[in-house]
């Protein structure tokens, strides 16, 4: 079953510099599983949120296990500046409509 899973961090200034240095690093191949990756302000709710879609669950642990947390630990190393987000939140979807 696909799932979403959306990242929420408080907007402190409007530079992207953190995400895009992960971004970077990750390159340009899309994860197995991966559906939709979606980053981007929301100054009504004063939050930077990152919204995934999966195939599955498993798909996204895997890689935020195996690609992305190693990124994360290297560019948070010294960093005390760095904030996890502040919402974490899974759940599935009931459907998804591609335009």
């Amino acid at each position: 079953m696909a799932v979403a899973f959306v990242q929420e961090f408080p907007i402190e200034d409007r530079s992207t510099a953190n995400y895009d240095a992960v971004v970077q690093r990750l390159g340009n191949e899309t994860p197995e599983g991966a559906l939709l990756h979606t980053a981007g302000f929301d100054d009504d709710a004063g939050v930077f949120r990152i919204f995934d879609v999966w195939e599955s669950r498993e798909h996204a642990e895997r890689f935020m296990k195996e690609r992305l947390q190693p990124i994360l630990d290297e560019l948070m190393q010294g960093r005390s500046e760095l904030r996890p987000p502040t919402r974490e939140a899974w759940y599935e979807l009931h459907d998804i409509a591609t335009a």
